[in-house]
């Protein structure tokens, strides 16, 4: 997660995205609680950050993991185990990545902040829920049905009408990168997996997968 570290006094204003975290929901209760756990956390205490670069994205933003200083520990990671956040899909580095599934993983087990509900991993099958989050980031979990490829894009089916039922999009160009954990895609017909994402609609509820990261297999063979 280090790359280039700048000490930053909590005094001194700069707008900061959390780096490898989206948010756990997108209702009221649980960004007010997000916003609290994150002010819990860092109020009066200077923190360090640490990102590819310190230049900042289009919105003005400075996109980096942040630690309180003398932890080696990112609140990004307190924020996963409060079940306030959900781990990102843009994080390349395996063993960061690694480490905030884990940090998920461990508030999904014990049923901490969004947790809590049932409604944080949307059901492949329920295509009317998953399009209500057309634009937000989203887990889907289901049993992919078939593998196929049109074109230049491969498509992971889980449902029958395929312009309709939700389903999972790669193209030729992310192919070596989606299969460099060493899945081949073709096997992922008939197992249940879950995949993480953003929602688009084309014109049934899509995910357009990029990197391995994405997707975890939880059954099959």
């Amino acid at each position: 997660m280090a790359a280039i570290a700048a000490a930053v006094p909590s005094r001194e204003r700069r707008e900061i995205r959390l780096a490898g975290i989206e948010p756990a929901g997108s209702d009221t209760g649980t960004k007010a609680g997000r916003t609290a756990d994150l002010a819990a956390i860092i109020a009066d205490k200077d923190v360090s950050l640490s990102g590819a670069d310190d230049a900042p994205d289009r919105y003005g933003r400075q996109n980096a993991f942040v630690f309180l200083t003398g932890s080696q520990t990112p609140v990004q990671t307190l924020l996963l185990r409060e079940g306030t956040a959900l781990a990102s899909s843009a994080i390349t580095e395996k063993t960061c990545a690694a480490a905030l599934l884990t940090a998920e993983a461990e508030a999904r087990q014990a049923r901490k902040g969004a947790w809590a509900g049932s409604a944080v991993i949307k059901n492949a099958e329920s295509t009317d829920d998953i399009l209500a989050g057309i634009g937000r980031f989203m887990l889907v979990e289901g049993t992919v049905l078939t593998v196929r490829q049109a074109g230049a894009t491969t498509y992971l089916n889980f449902g029958r009408r395929w312009t309709r039922d939700f389903a999972v999009t790669i193209s030729r160009r992310n192919m070596p990168a989606v299969e460099s954990a060493g899945t081949a895609l073709k096997s992922l017909e008939n197992r249940r997996i879950r995949v993480r994402g953003y929602v688009e609609a084309h014109p049934g509820p899509r995910i357009e997968v990029v990197r391995a990261g994405q997707i975890e297999i939880l059954s099959g063979n």
